[in-house]
């Protein structure tokens, strides 16, 4: 058995954490593997609380503060890093100001934990409009801070939906190699299994006792205005009447009232926004539950979440989805075994420093053993 220390920075719910969870206990199947969550960090105390009453780590090893106020120096040891750093100004939803902004500098708190730490391996997490802010020299900035702290870098744009993911959802992740293991990541192959939004939410049905299942009651007007609104249309591509028309200018590709199409994934789910941005049901005159975008999510009915319903939601529009990244780690685990599997191109470069050879590892090819850790 191998096993890996993990330390979280921006930890938000747990989903990288369940993420690990499902991927080590699938491992039986090619070479056990055992993940112990050795410390996690999140400013929000909602988001604490729901992260260390559904992953087994010790309350006392979830920081809840501001990172740049976390002393880092105290964390214990770990072989492995996970970090979903915020996304606030490299989505391209805000104004995209990127390591200008007040959030986008704080990745660097990561490359610090893995320079003064030195795990094994990491796991990196963003939107996808990080590769374009500040004309790209951000993106790059961030690869090359990675490399320069001793990781041979895998960076790839995941389609989530290709991997079984209920939902559109484009992340970009890096995955690092402390370059003294001299590995290469290979992309795991899509899944090609489509998975739709009317799977996630009915299959099974939803018992009437769960958790984060509590509905909001629309107005009249809500009601009437997605009365008009087909399934995948939206308050600006449907034919409204005039009086429940918005008068919102520059949204005409806007989420805002849009109803799910119960044929197709669903469209990115947001932790945040203010009317009409809940993402609707394709056939009832409703926004979803929570308890159904975390399905969308990949969350299981037993992970609860804790907080207002406005936190909650918040906290599972902002999660990775856990089902998706658990083909990613089940990819990381392998290629720290020597175990081959099947694979794709990536859509960036990786940074590589020269002792890692540019060749694809197959089923079946070889690579360098990894010894317990623990």
């Amino acid at each position: 058995m191998v096993s890996f220390r993990m330390g979280e920075l921006f930890s938000g719910p747990g989903g990288i954490a369940l993420a690990a969870d499902m991927a080590a206990g699938s491992s039986s199947e090619y070479g056990k593997v055992d993940i112990i969550h050795a410390w996690a960090n999140d400013f929000d105390k909602d988001t604490c609380r729901t992260f260390e009453n559904n992953i087994k780590i010790k309350k006392k090893d979830v920081h809840c503060e501001d990172i740049r106020d976390l002393n880092t120096s105290m964390l214990g040891e770990i072989e492995a890093l996970a970090f979903g750093f915020p996304c606030n100004d490299y989505s391209v939803v805000g104004e995209q100001k990127g390591t200008q902004g007040a959030y986008g500098p704080l990745y660097s708190y990561a490359v610090s934990v893995l320079k003064s730490h030195k795990p094994l391996w990491f796991l990196a997490e963003n939107v996808s409009g990080l590769r374009n802010t500040n004309d790209g020299q951000d993106f790059k900035m961030i690869l090359s801070e990675m490399y320069e702290a001793g990781y041979d870098v895998f960076p790839h744009l995941y389609c989530f939906e290709e991997y079984g993911v209920p939902q559109s959802r484009h992340r970009i992740i890096i995955i690092g190699f402390r370059k003294d293991l001299g590995l290469r990541f290979n992309i795991p192959k899509p899944s090609c299994r489509v998975r739709t939004c009317r799977d996630a939410i009915e299959d099974p049905p939803i018992s009437v006792d769960a958790m984060n299942n509590e509905r909001i009651v629309p107005s009249p007007a809500v009601v009437e205005r997605l009365r008009h609104i087909r399934p995948g249309e939206n308050a600006f591509t449907a034919d409204l009447p005039e009086e429940l028309r918005l008068n919102v200018k520059g949204a005409k590709i806007s989420q805002i009232y849009r109803r799910l199409d119960p044929g197709k994934p669903a469209y990115t789910l947001t932790g945040s926004g203010g009317g009409g941005t809940h993402m609707y049901h394709w056939s009832e005159d409703r926004a979803l539950t929570n308890r159904e975008r975390a399905r969308i999510q990949t969350f299981p009915d037993s992970y609860v979440f804790h907080g207002s319903r406005e936190s909650v939601r918040r906290q599972i529009g902002m999660a990775v989805p856990p089902e998706g990244v658990k083909i990613i780690l089940e990819a990381v685990f392998k290629t720290l075994q020597g175990i081959g599997y099947e694979s794709t191109e990536p859509t960036m470069q990786p940074l590589l420093h020269m002792d890692v050879a540019p060749v694809e590892y197959g089923p079946g090819a070889e690579v360098p053993p990894l010894e317990s850790t623990v």
